[in-house]
């Protein structure tokens, strides 16, 4: 087999070849920029679809890195795995800001922060409080507790190995629930720098070596151009239906919806109305830890509110009413963090608002049972009117506008004022008018 000598035109098209992939990430021919990614709430579903969303859009457009600005008091284990998984398999550096200052990052905030290529710290923010709380939300019992928190400590040690954090914090973080500032966790190794802002954070991260997916890069970040990415208009909508105080007054709306179409068929407004707002509600407690108990409660005091509408209780179905809505209202999202709870602040005013519609409702409709009737034969009876004839066994009389056969017991003289007593099919009983 015959060699031939590769010409210099040949070598210098492989050589171009080659240095593409460097040319594109160095990006000579324009200025390099960075993805910048706020995350400001719990961690569900929709913050990881937004996450794993900014990590694939920073790599298609060839951006130095994606740095998530993070403060968040924890979330859903679910979700954090899949940001976390996103992070550790991304093909482009990963920076975790915990800023601003006063920011956390707490509980599942800790085991994303350590998954990052480079960890970032404001000052006057902390990190910590990884102890798993429940699963999923909902409370859990000593035994399955034990086994949570070991997978949990398996995990963010197998994190912190990785990333070359501190293991022993790490899995302190979780068994014990410690939680430190920023210049200790410095100190400790749990990050990497602190920074006050982002254009500090692009000048001390400059020059530094990264191994992702895809092999080690080297960042240009001195003066990149920030670009930040927002969630979208259904991510934001997402996002606050996944609010357990959104979802609590959208169920409560949904059932007076319904409540108001049964009471007036064909009103078609509230059932509409109704029906959109308790499949909203439904779609959030699929991001929440929702206890059915706490539903039945609800749906009882609606029962309830509506009996004392048809059953004269004085007052002892609408008292039952009240406590099962509150009751229910309580345990409707049954976790021991504040943040997968509804606030007293919204539930109260809910709880009072509707128990007074339903009391104001109630009343209404008992004052209508004790009313006089005001039509019908039964209407006529208490009427005024003037007697035609001479009444005694027969007779006629003017009330109500017509004439009518009437009786008495009494012999009442033509011309006097007479009061309707009975109505005896088409007859008035009547009396002399006192």
């Amino acid at each position: 087999m015959i060699f031939q000598k590769p010409s210099p035109t040949a070598l210098l098209a492989l050589a171009i070849l080659g240095l593409l992939p460097f040319l594109a990430r160095a990006a000579p021919f324009g200025r390099a920029h960075v993805n910048v990614a706020h995350i400001d709430s719990i961690i569900n579903p929709v913050v990881a679809e937004f996450i794993n969303e900014s990590i694939d859009k920073s790599s298609a457009d060839n951006a130095e890195c994606l740095i998530i600005q993070l403060d968040t008091p924890g979330g859903l284990d679910l979700s954090m795995r899949k940001i976390v998984k996103a992070i550790l398999n991304a093909d482009i550096p990963i920076i975790v800001y915990v800023a601003p200052s006063g920011a956390r990052a707490a509980s599942a905030g800790v085991m994303i922060t350590m998954a990052a290529d480079i960890a970032v710290m404001a000052p006057g923010t902390n990190i910590g409080a990884a102890h798993p709380v429940s699963m999923g939300g909902k409370k859990i019992d000593k035994a399955m507790e034990k086994k949570i928190v070991n997978d949990a400590v398996a995990y963010i040690k197998s994190i912190a190995t990785k990333r070359g954090k501190n293991v022993e914090w790490a899995e302190d973080a979780v068994r014990n629930s410690v939680s430190i500032t920023e210049k200790e966790a410095l100190e400790l190794k749990v990050v990497d720098l602190i920074a006050p802002d982002i254009e500090t954070l692009l000048e001390k991260i400059d020059g530094r070596e990264v191994k992702t997916a895809k092999g080690t890069i080297t960042l240009h970040t001195k003066d990149a151009k920030l670009t930040f990415i927002d969630m979208g208009t259904r991510q934001n909508i997402l996002k606050v239906l996944s609010n357990p105080n959104i979802a609590y007054v959208l169920m409560m709306l949904g059932m007076l919806g319904v409540y108001f179409e049964l009471a007036n068929p064909g009103a078609i407004f509230p059932g509409v109305i109704g029906g959109i707002c308790l499949i909203l509600a439904f779609y959030s407690f699929q991001t929440l830890p929702v206890n059915y108990a706490g539903i039945l409660l609800i749906l009882l005091a609606i029962v309830l509110f509506i009996l004392e509408v048809k059953v004269t209780s004085f007052g002892l179905l609408t008292i039952g009413g009240i406590t099962s809505l509150f009751l229910g209202s309580l345990m409707l999202f049954d976790s021991p963090v504040p943040y997968l709870r509804v606030s007293l602040s919204v539930l109260i005013p809910v709880v009072l608002g509707i128990s007074g519609l339903f009391i104001l409702v109630a009343t209404l409709a008992f004052r209508a049972y004790l009313s006089k009737p005001l039509s019908g034969m039964e209407g006529l009876i208490g009427e005024i009117g003037v007697a035609k004839t001479e009444i005694s066994e027969d007779g006629k009389v003017f009330t109500h506008g017509e004439y009518w056969d009437a009786y008495s017991k009494d012999t009442i003289p033509k011309g006097e004022k007479i009061k309707v007593i009975k109505v005896n099919k088409l007859r008035l009983g009547v009396a002399k008018l006192q």
